[in-house]
């Protein structure tokens, strides 16, 4: 058990934030935007500083699953004056939205430079076990639940047909004179996604959520996992 995950058990957590889930996928080789806790907005502007202009800021909280319905993001953040504002909007509009969201802070993140928007994720099925997703990503998956799915592990074929087969493939190829995907990037998340889920069984669910897909590559710029509630 690694040691982000041990800690949530031992906190009594089944919800990774998404800095704990960066840094679990980080640790298997995913690309992912770096992406810091900061519990302050001292700490955020010096993350910022570290990280460089311009930065996303997102409301840290277990008890708030869709940040951007609650006001909780901030995006393209230019420099120091601007992030301290932003942090102080993100406070005023989550604490309006919810009751004693008990949040621990806002993660601080470079901006990605974008790209075709998929989803790669994971789910538990309870015949076949880790079962995993890709399709577009962003407010299309919900809209038009344009998703293939296959059962972990994967060969490389399947990577490859699972990109291939949903509806929406013309996009990553580059529809109307639009940059076409690394389809080749997007094919190794997979396969790595697939290792990432035979080797920790406590995943229940993971989403990448967008996969921002560019010529040059494949990153995640935001993440969420969720434990398995036993042990």
């Amino acid at each position: 058990m690694t040691d982000v995950i041990a800690a949530a058990r031992a906190a009594n957590r089944t919800i990774l934030s998404e800095v704990e889930a960066k840094q679990l996928l980080a640790e298997a080789g995913i690309n992912v935007t770096e992406t810091r806790l900061a519990t302050s907005i001292d700490e955020a502007a010096a993350h910022a500083a570290e990280l460089g202009y311009p930065v996303a800021l997102k409301v840290v909280s277990d008890k708030i699953t869709h940040k951007t319905d609650v006001g909780g993001v901030e995006l393209g953040v230019a420099d120091e004056d601007a992030l301290r504002a932003a942090c102080e909007r993100i406070h005023e509009r989550v604490t309006a939205a919810v009751d004693d969201p008990q949040a621990q802070g806002v993660s601080v993140q470079p901006m990605a430079e974008p790209g075709a928007e998929v989803i790669l994720g994971i789910t538990q099925d309870q015949q076949f076990g880790p079962v995993l997703m890709f399709g577009l990503g962003g407010v299309f998956v919900e809209v038009l639940k344009d998703v293939a799915f296959r059962i972990v592990p994967l060969e490389p074929r399947d990577a490859a047909e699972m990109v291939r087969e949903i509806q929406g493939f013309p996009l990553l190829e580059g529809f109307r004179g639009q940059p076409a995907a690394n389809l080749e990037a997007i094919e190794s998340m997979l396969l790595q996604l697939s290792e990432f889920a035979e080797a920790n069984p406590e995943i229940a669910e993971l989403d990448l959520n967008p996969v921002f897909a560019r010529p040059d590559g494949a990153i995640a710029v935001d993440a969420r996992i969720l434990l398995t509630s036993d042990s």
